[in-house]
Formats: C-alpha cells, sequence, structure tokens
C-alpha cells in the first residue's frame, strides 16, 4: 500500500500535467498524462500500480469525464454571460414598447404598471391615482420578470438554444411568448408563488402576450452576444440580425412617434364602419365610468374590508384612465366635441344607478356598507358589460373594439374579485370572461 506523502506528490503532478494536457499538448504528452492518472486512481483504488491496460482503461474513462465537466462548466458560462446581457436588453425593450404602445390599444399604462406592481406589493400599492413608487415597482417587476425568462431560454436551456440561428431563434419568440405569458397569467401570478387574482383577472391574456412577445422578439440578438468575444467578421455574416434589429429600432421609432404625436392631440384617423355607435358608446362609457368613479371613490373611503377599499381604488383608477382614452380618441377623430348623456339616455343605460341608490350608498351604516357596495357596483359593472360586449360585437373601429374587450374582462374580473375569487376558481373565471359576457347571460 502506497504512502499518503506519495498520494499526494502524484496528485499534485498529475493536476499540472492534465492542464497542460487539455489546454492541446502533443499527443504523446496527453498519453503520457493519461498513463501517470492510471497509476494514480488505480493506486486509490486497488492499493497498488495498474497494469498497463489497466492504466489506460481507468484513465481514459475517468479524464473524459474531467473533460467533459470542463468543457460543459465552459459551455455554461458561454451562454449565461449573454443570456444576462439579452435579459437586461430584452426587458427595456419590452418596457418602452409597451409604455408607448399602450394607449394605441386603449390603455393607460400607469394603471398597468399599478396592476403590474400589485403582484409583489400586494394591496398598498393600489391607488385612485398611480403613484410614481407603485409605476416604479411595476416597472422593476416587469424587468425583473422579462429578464428571468431570457435566462431561462439561453441559459438553463442554453445546451439547446444556444446552438440555434438567429431566424430560428425568431421562428421560436413567438410560441416561447406564449407559452410564458400562458404560465404566469394561468399559474404562477395567481396561484403560486405569488397568489394574486388580481392581475388575471383585471388584465386579459392577450395583454400579457403582447408584452411577452415584445420582449421575444429581441432575442435573435443571442448568437452576436455570444460571438463577441470572437471575430467580427464571423459575425457580420449573420445577414439575418442586420435587418432583423433594423426592424427593431424602427418599430421602437414608430412607436415613439405615435406616442409623441398622441400627447399633441394626435392619433390615427377613425376607420371603423359605424361611426354614430362609435360615438354613441364613447359617451355612454364616459357617462358609465364617471358613475363608476363616484362610487368607487366612496368606497375608497368607507369601506370596512381594507382590500375592498384597494380594490375600489383600482376600480377608480381603471374607470378614470379609461375615460382619458376615450376624450384623447374623441378630440383627434371627430370634428364635434363629445356632448353629454341626455336623461332620456341615462335613463336607458344599462346598469346606471339613480341618485337615490347613491345616496343611499353614502347613507348607509358602515356595518352594511360593504353589502351594499358590492351589490350596487356589481349591478354598475353588469351594465358595462353589457355596452362593452355589444361595441365588441358591432363595426367599429378596431381600436376601440379591442379597448371594449378589455373593459368587458375587467370589469367581469372586478366582479369576481368583489365576492373573493382566488386561486384556480379565479384562474378559471378569468378564461370565461376572456371569451364571453357570462354576467348578462342568463338576463
Amino acid at each position: 500500500m502506497m504512502e499518503w506523502t506519495d498520494w499526494a506528490e502524484k496528485t499534485k503532478c498529475y493536476q499540472h500535467l492534465n492542464t497542460v494536457a487539455l489546454r492541446g499538448s502533443s499527443r504523446w504528452f496527453q498519453n503520457w498524462s493519461i498513463v501517470l492518472y492510471g497509476n494514480l486512481t488505480t493506486d486509490k483504488r486497488f492499493g497498488r500500480n495498474p497494469t498497463p491496460a489497466e492504466s489506460r482503461v481507468s484513465a481514459l474513462t475517468d479524464l473524459a469525464s474531467i473533460k467533459a465537466v470542463k468543457s460543459w462548466s465552459l459551455f455554461e458560462w458561454r451562454n449565461w454571460r449573454p443570456a444576462i446581457l439579452l435579459g437586461l436588453i430584452s426587458s427595456t425593450y419590452s418596457t418602452l414598447i409597451s409604455q408607448l404602445a399602450a394607449m394605441r390599444l386603449g390603455r393607460d399604462a400607469a394603471v398597468d404598471w399599478m396592476s403590474v406592481a400589485a403582484i409583489p406589493a400586494r394591496d398598498w400599492v393600489l391607488q385612485v391615482e398611480p403613484s410614481w413608487s407603485a409605476i416604479a415597482i411595476g416597472i422593476a417587476f416587469h424587468q425583473w420578470a422579462d429578464f428571468s425568462w431570457a435566462l431561462v431560454f439561453f441559459g438553463l436551456f442554453g445546451p439547446w438554444t444556444s446552438r440555434l440561428s438567429s431566424g430560428t431563434i425568431a421562428l421560436l419568440a413567438i410560441p416561447w411568448a406564449l407559452l410564458t405569458s400562458a404560465l404566469e397569467w394561468c399559474f404562477l401570478v395567481p396561484i403560486f408563488p405569488f397568489a394574486q387574482p388580481i392581475f388575471t383577472l383585471q388584465q386579459p391574456y392577450w395583454i400579457g402576450l403582447l408584452v411577452h412577445s415584445s420582449s421575444a422578439i429581441v432575442y435573435p440578438l443571442f448568437p452576436w452576444l455570444r460571438r463577441l468575444d470572437e471575430s467580427g467578421d464571423r459575425a457580420k455574416r449573420d445577414t439575418f440580425l442586420r435587418p432583423w434589429l433594423v426592424g427593431l429600432l424602427i418599430a421602437l421609432a414608430v412607436f415613439g412617434l405615435a406616442a409623441f404625436a398622441s400627447q399633441h392631440g394626435y392619433e390615427l384617423p377613425w376607420f371603423g364602419r359605424d361611426k354614430l355607435s362609435d360615438q354613441t358608446y364613447m359617451r355612454h362609457m364616459r357617462t358609465h365610468h364617471e358613475q363608476g368613479i363616484e362610487l368607487a371613490s366612496i368606497a375608497a373611503e368607507r369601506a370596512a374590508d381594507p382590500h375592498l377599499r384597494a380594490l375600489a381604488r383600482l376600480m377608480a383608477a381603471s374607470q378614470a384612465g379609461e375615460n382619458r382614452i376615450f376624450e384623447s380618441w374623441w378630440q383627434s377623430w371627430f370634428k364635434e366635441p363629445m356632448a353629454l348623456c341626455t336623461a332620456a339616455e341615462r335613463a336607458e343605460m344599462p346598469g346606471l344607478l339613480t341618485a337615490k341608490q347613491i345616496t343611499q350608498l353614502r347613507q348607509v351604516q358602515r356595518a352594511s356598507f360593504d353589502e351594499l357596495f358590492v351589490q350596487l357596483m356589481t349591478f354598475h359593472h353588469a351594465g358595462a358589460v353589457a355596452m362593452a360586449d355589444k361595441e365588441l360585437r358591432g363595426n367599429g373601429d378596431v381600436r376601440l373594439r379591442i379597448m371594449a374587450h378589455a373593459i368587458r374582462h375587467e370589469q367581469q374580473g372586478e366582479i369576481a374579485l368583489m365576492k373573493g375569487a382566488s386561486s384556480f376558481p379565479a384562474v378559471g373565471q378569468a378564461i370565461e370572461n376572456m371569451l364571453a359576457d357570462n354576467v348578462n347571460r342568463n338576463k
């Protein structure tokens, strides 16, 4: 049996020789290292020097394992470093596109960021007027999520995805966005680990899909980022990447110009097939939302349940943001000012409460307030859902119809939230709300 001092000396000698061998020495030198390692390993295992055959078989097996582990580690690091950089780029690009494009689809970006902030920060961030801190938390959480998905795609799945060309990655971008946005909307946010159903019930799935898509379309940059340490000529041979990058920059510029024009009162012209119907819908929904804001503001002050107070603040913020969009679009699309609804129109408007009902809500005892508020707001929301469903099925401007779908989903979701929906039932309710008007189907 060999002494430990001999073993330690052999180990130190082999480590040096193996390092040199793995760096690309001659075949003879590598064989010499293998033989020495064979002696070393069999000394340890059997307490004797091996035969030449035993030495080489044992050494080839163990040295191959070491080479595999070493190459795997290098392979992983070459993926993780560009994956981190890509995650920063893709999440930032997605944030910019989401911010600039929100109003084109009838979304108030500040309210949406506040809703996202409620995922990790819960109810305290929900305010009638979104605060800068809530917006910042929402953006940070969104960027963290997008950044994490990039690490999963190119870091965790790097042994497979890192070999793909930019064109192949571009083909996989939208399927990946479909998968990741569905996981977030159906499970990760409403069930585990965040258990926050507000996001799923208040925002339809397609919003998350568009946001994830705006991040995933940046993924084709990964092969170029991975080759930054290599020759410039090799990177230039990627004929797909350059036009793709130009397209990303053009899209960002177009949305930026559209947002700038919108701030100065210019939107793309109205292009529906039923102008009178769209005008009626915008006037009626603005009036309906004004009452909804009034009801929610009362609940934000008087509700006994703190979660109901927070939800009421979100309702007020959402409807105020949608009214701002209605007013902006009207000023850009139509020459005449938006007329107020007449008494006759208000009387026929579904879900609009009477002055007596609002007074009752203001004066009811605090112990009975929550129950009465849920009852009246459910009735009010059901009317808005019916109006939005009618607009969605009409022939109006596509932007109004997209917005109507979001309102139909949002207000049905808020009814479910007022009634305590959570976990899997909340997800099932959200899926149904995406597809139809469920609160009025039996009326």
